[in-house]
């Protein structure tokens, strides 16, 4: 493991989340939005993660030790990404209001199956692992921090 392998597998996992909590948030700003430019009503969108990695040779911070560990790996951990972020097949839900403007011929209208509780809590997810790799982050640089100082004296 190279001395900023662990700032850069938190700092990955904090755009992650970040990307995440934008989407769970525009998910909730827009849970009664019936009209979108595309027709219909908005669309929920979720995130999906990938792992990020990288070929063990390919390294370019690393040292003889890493390379003595990493001998009998191909592929060493750099961190997650976002994959993509994709929109939910689940069907509208149909709500009979005849006086709504985006009310069809028998007068029901269509919402975003969104369900605000089960988004709060994907968001307090996200905002906790952003916050757990936040404090890892702290960790690491509390450590090599502490490292200096040792070497210094």
């Amino acid at each position: 493991m190279g001395f900023f392998d662990g700032y850069n597998i938190a700092t990955s996992g904090m755009g992650a989340q970040r990307t995440r909590i934008n989407v769970v948030s525009a998910n909730i700003a827009n849970a009664k939005t019936t009209h979108t430019i595309d027709g219909g009503p908005y669309k929920k969108q979720h995130v999906v993660f990938e792992d990020l990695l990288l070929q063990a040779g390919n390294k370019t911070n690393k040292n003889d030790s890493e390379m003595s560990i990493n001998l009998n790996q191909d592929l060493s951990l750099r961190g997650v990404g976002v994959k993509t972020i994709v929109e939910s097949k689940d069907d509208p839900i149909m709500r009979y209001e005849p006086s709504h403007p985006d009310a069809n011929q028998d007068g029901y209208v269509a919402y975003p199956n969104i369900n605000p509780v089960v988004e709060m809590v994907d968001l307090i997810e996200a905002m906790r692992s952003y916050e757990a790799n936040v404090a890892s982050f702290t960790a690491h640089k509390d450590i090599d921090k502490k490292t200096l100082e040792i070497l210094r004296q």
